[in-house]
């Protein structure tokens, strides 16, 4: 806990094991580093959260009361700060949170759970500016990345990802006075075998206005990935909530250009948008998305939304319609 008076080097090269019982843990992270300037996190050390009993008494896709389960490391309100080289493992939850930060680097870290491990996100993101995420490999059972509220330039480059949930701006638009999300570049990233590829998603009752803007994708890598495109504006994961109104997030200026690789759903691209505040500026450019199947072409999806194409379109653009399309989503 700072604040510190010299810069903090926090060296890791051993093996750091968690108690396997989640009820042995306070609520909030397993470990914390909180109000630092000029962190350093490094070395080739490993956490591993011994998760899976926690993953076990996970229930919290059915019930909204239940019991959390530690974060395995959190960085909250850390600046000028560089994480590389760890590894975290089988985190009872997310994996790594950055709340707070500003001017945050995350380099060649690994992280790594089975794809049926519970709410294990990798890196989650939440009011943070100026955060890279470079050159790391997650595998775990949820989001790779995923950004909250407050999300401000953003960029990544050269992660590879999969199994989990793919790579995620949101969910958004679920609490009050929530910040917009503005500047978030992917780019050069591999997807394999995991349920998304990038997406956008937002909750069906917005209890208030928001934004999301300024976010693109390109030269990316799909390999057998369920939904390689999809904006989601319905998100509503076990039927946790009761979709009386559409979302109130604009989305906008957004591009996904140089997608390419197989798709394991026949529809590959999903921009399903809100009723009362339609995208704008969506740019589809150069995807080349095909089924990996036998019996069916690749298609796309589009609901109160007219994408702008050019260059390759693999699947055709899609046919915009004024009602919802139903499709099969995970948790």
């Amino acid at each position: 806990m700072g604040p510190c008076k010299a810069p903090i080097n926090f060296h890791v090269e051993g093996y750091i094991l968690a108690h396997a019982d989640p009820a042995h843990f306070q609520a909030g992270a397993w470990i914390q580093l909180n109000n630092i300037n000029a962190l350093t996190v490094s070395g080739t050390g490993t956490f591993d959260g011994q998760g899976a009993m926690a993953w076990s008494l996970n229930d919290c896709g059915k019930n909204l009361n239940c019991k959390w389960s530690p974060f395995q490391i959190s960085f909250n309100f850390v600046t000028n700060t560089l994480i590389q080289d760890i590894t975290s493992k089988d985190s009872k939850n997310f994996h790594i949170t950055l709340l707070g930060g500003m001017n945050v680097t995350f380099r060649n870290v690994k992280i790594s759970a089975p794809g049926v491990s519970i709410n294990t996100d990798g890196i989650h993101v939440a009011r943070s500016t100026g955060v890279n995420i470079l050159d790391t490999l997650i595998e775990t059972g949820d989001d790779c990345l995923s950004f909250g509220d407050g999300s401000k330039q953003i960029k990544v480059e050269r992660v590879r990802c999969g199994p989990g949930h793919g790579i995620s701006i949101g969910s958004l638009s679920k609490y009050k006075d929530e910040q917009p999300v503005e500047g978030i570049f992917v780019s050069n990233c591999t997807l394999t075998g995991t349920m998304n590829g990038v997406r956008i998603k937002s909750w069906p009752t917005s209890p208030g206005p928001g934004s999301a803007s300024n976010m693109h994708f390109k030269n990316i890598i799909m390999n057998n990935v369920s939904n390689p495109i999809i904006i989601d504006q319905e998100y509503c994961p076990s039927n946790q909530c009761i979709k009386k109104s559409s979302s109130e997030l604009k989305i906008s200026n957004v591009s996904f250009k140089n997608i390419r690789g197989t798709s394991a759903t026949p529809v590959a691209v999903i921009i399903d948008c809100s009723k009362t505040h339609p995208c704008e500026n969506i740019v589809i450019q150069d995807i080349d998305l095909r089924f990996n199947g036998t019996t069916t072409q690749s298609i796309s999806k589009c609901s109160n939304v007219s994408p702008k194409t050019a260059g390759l379109q693999i699947p055709p653009p899609c046919t915009v319609t004024a009602q919802r399309f139903v499709y099969e989503m995970d948790n």
